[in-house]
């Protein structure tokens, strides 16, 4: 690969930034993606985002005289049956140095050239969003819903949420960044509140995080300031009582328990907030954070790692009792008590919407915490039994 970061496109701990692209633009209700590249190119993100999208599925001879009559091909076959196409460039038509807006100035087609080896995820989503042009209403005092993505599994759950909470407090909802129609992304409203801190748009003005309790009512004050009509108070006694319900059960826990030593292996926005969350509520010991992308400053031991070895490495070393990951992570000691935080999740049916962010979110994660800890100590009580 022809680029400064070596790492392979389809490795499922690091998606790249071709399907960061094409994880925000298929989001967009109208709007046609298609990756134009090879099968393998198409078939990642297609099996990650779980939504159709198209491909030109290129072959040896397109890459040897050309790839543009088998993409006007197929962009001929959609044409009509969506609003707007958009044509995500991956790495080989990339290197071959093909200028796609150019072969495509006679069609009305949105070009995004996002090849796996510029970047990660996030600068590929960005890169996207930031072609769709989003703009905003200066007369829609609503709020929009940022870092909604479909190659999260908490995507749907953390939009529903935070549309419950905006709902609470008399707000009216904007775009969702992206899980919407398209037209909506140039609709925007004038302030922003985001389920993923990793995905920020940067459209309209940002009044803070929905990951956290404490952080929920941060960014409920400052909307409540800033947006006419805004009432918080129901936000804050959810809160509350939200509050309660985990401080009751982590008691009970803990009187009987130690707490678990624990390791996180996440996109660092998700990992930091279960962090803090288990140590404010279960005292945990956080024994290590490995991170799918960049790492800002948490206070917890945190590196990225995409490499399975190095993650292997980690986790032998740490011997925590309770692991947040994927199932790359279960599998090195499928001992320890297992959260899924990120894909890929195997060997379990998924399929209601549940969130991260919110309210909601936190009562989720310390519900899956507690319950795996829990059933931990059952089978190694079974297993001594067993052994007498």
């Amino acid at each position: 690969m022809l680029a400064a970061d070596h790492r392979d496109c389809t490795n499922p701990l690091w998606p790249c930034a071709m399907t960061g692209a094409v994880a925000c633009l298929a989001g967009l209700e109208d709007l046609a993606v298609v990756v134009h590249g090879s099968s393998g190119c198409y078939f990642y993100p297609a099996s990650l985002i779980g939504r159709e999208i198209h491909g030109t599925f290129l072959l040896e001879r397109e890459v040897i005289f050309g790839t543009e009559p088998r993409l006007r091909e197929v962009i001929e076959e959609l044409r009509g049956r969506y609003g707007t196409i958009a044509v995500v460039n991956t790495c080989v038509p990339a290197i071959m140095g093909e200028d796609l807006q150019s072969m495509l100035d006679d069609h009305d087609v949105l070009v995004v050239d996002s090849p796996g080896f510029i970047g990660d995820f996030e600068r590929g989503y960005r890169r996207a969003l930031a072609r769709t042009e989003p703009a905003v209403d200066p007369s829609f005092c609503g709020v929009n819903i940022d870092g909604v993505t479909l190659a999260d599994p908490f995507h749907h759950g953390n939009a529903l949420e935070a549309r419950r909470l905006l709902g609470l407090t008399g707000a009216s909802v904007g775009t969702t960044f992206c899980l919407d129609r398209y037209a909506a992304v140039h609709r925007a409203a004038l302030f922003t509140v985001g389920t993923n801190p990793d995905l920020a748009s940067g459209v309209g003005e940002w009044c803070g995080s929905l990951l956290g309790l404490d952080t929920v009512i941060e960014t409920f004050e400052t909307l409540a300031s800033v947006c006419t009509g805004v009432d918080a108070r129901p936000v804050f006694r959810e809160v509350a009582r939200a509050e309660q319900r985990i401080e009751k059960a982590c008691s009970k826990y803990l009187r009987r328990f130690d707490p678990p030593r624990t390791a996180i292996f996440s996109e660092f926005a998700y990992a930091a907030f279960a962090a803090e969350t288990l140590e404010r509520y279960l005292d945990v010991e956080i024994a290590c954070i490995g991170s799918r992308n960049e790492v800002r400053d948490s206070g917890f031991p945190a590196e990225q790692v995409t490499d399975f070895t190095r993650i292997r490495d980690m986790l032998l070393a740490a011997e925590p009792d309770l692991i947040l990951g994927s199932s790359y992570e279960r599998t090195v000691l499928p001992g320890a008590a297992f959260v899924g935080l990120t894909p890929p999740v195997r060997g379990r049916v998924l399929l209601r919407s549940r969130p991260l962010a919110g309210v909601e979110g936190t009562l989720w994660l310390m519900d899956e915490v507690l319950n795996a800890c829990m059933d931990r100590r059952r089978r190694g009580s079974r297993a001594a039994d067993g052994d007498r």
